[in-house]
């Protein structure tokens, strides 16, 4: 049996990973903004790239909390003995394809990177919009993973219950 309480350090966790996000989304995504605008005036190209790159940032901000809600939905259905329901899986199931649409989203939003890369001579960033994507298809694949094994115990336990 589990105690109330054993999944506090996880759903910290979680708690603690959805605030750096939100610092950037409320403090740094808009000074960027506000800058990339400056530049529209002068007919650049470049602001409409970063205003692009923006919106994606802001519209995977959705799918990064909705995840992280549903990893609080499945720790409290390990709290309570859930953890082996169809509950659970419905939660790897949303967790997994908010992970594909966050993949899909930075995916999209690698041409913006590279070319902000490459007029800032700045490598680096073109490889963090690659590990983003990358380390977003392995949560989707992970979550995919357990929903699957979740679900054939699921089957077998009710096998089990009506054998006996």
């Amino acid at each position: 049996m589990l105690k109330k309480g054993s999944t506090l350090l996880l759903k910290l966790t979680v708690i603690v990973m959805g605030i750096p996000v939100l610092l950037i989304a409320v403090l740094i995504l808009p000074k960027i903004v506000l800058e990339a605008m400056g530049f529209i005036g002068e007919g650049m190209q470049l602001p409409w790239i970063v205003l692009s790159l923006m919106a994606i940032m802001y519209i995977s901000a959705i799918p990064f909390y909705m995840a992280l809600y549903q990893a609080l939905k499945l720790l409290g259905y390990i709290d309570r003995n859930e953890a082996f329901s169809e509950l659970s899986v419905g939660s790897l199931k949303k967790i997994r394809n908010c992970a594909f649409t966050i993949s899909g989203l930075y995916a999209v939003a690698l041409p913006f990177i590279f070319m902000i890369a490459e007029w800032d001579d700045a490598p680096g960033l073109a490889l963090i919009g690659l590990v983003i994507v990358g380390a977003s298809l392995v949560i989707a694949v992970f979550a995919a993973v357990l929903q699957r094994l979740l679900k054939q115990a699921i089957d077998i336990k009710q096998e089990n219950d009506l054998t006996v």
